[in-house]
């Protein structure tokens, strides 16, 4: 009976002891997550002095504004390479910042355009072009999107609205002074590009 007692007894006292010892590892667990969660959301708060004065600002996650950058970045790599003016100087300059934002396909558009006489027909005739966006189209996971705009050639005899989508893909790259987005755009193709209208004006 005495053995019987000190068995129980041995028996409740490794019981006693495992479950201590697993509620001290819950409790030490529990505390690094509470403690991890608490540095992180104060390495999000930036003070900023202002006359000596420590000023709050958050730090947000880059995510949340990116389909906004995307978007952006899109809207002015189409504005950079189809808003031009009947200046060679111009185009250059124009072409050397879009490059920047596309790959291979990019390039190779531009040349495609350049052995069709696209930019010299427009020093030829004095044209203006004008891109208007209309929408862009966002596809998150695939980082795919469709452009829609329309483009306005302002010529001296006539004034013709194209109808101009393209589509491609996004690419994380970087941020740099000449791609401050970080965004290259790759895969880039030209959908549609169609006289909408095609005004004639008065010449006299």
């Amino acid at each position: 009976m005495i053995i019987k007692n000190i068995e129980d007894k041995i028996r409740l006292a490794t019981i006693v002891s495992i479950g201590s010892l697993l509620t001290a590892l819950i409790i030490v667990a529990v505390n690094c997550f509470y403690s991890y969660r608490l540095v992180a959301a104060s390495q999000r708060n930036i003070y900023i002095l202002d006359n000596n004065v420590p000023i709050l600002a958050k730090q947000t996650d880059m995510q949340i504004n990116r389909p906004a950058e995307y978007r952006a970045e899109v809207d002015v790599f189409h504005s950079l390479f189809f808003s031009l003016t009947p200046d060679d100087k111009y185009m250059e300059y124009q072409m050397k910042k879009a490059m920047y934002l596309i790959d291979e396909s990019g390039m190779q558009q531009y040349n495609d355009l350049k052995e069709k006489g696209f930019f010299n027909s427009i020093l030829s005739s004095s044209s203006v072009l004008t891109l208007q966006t209309d929408s862009i189209a966002l596809d998150m996971p695939k980082r795919y999107f469709r452009y829609y705009g329309k483009l306005k050639i302002d010529r001296r005899s006539s004034t013709v609205i194209r109808s101009l989508i393209t589509e491609g893909y996004l690419k994380d790259i970087p941020r740099s002074d000449n791609n401050p987005h970080g965004v290259i755009i790759t895969n880039w193709k030209t959908l549609e590009n169609k006289d909408l209208e095609d005004v004639e004006k008065n010449t006299f």
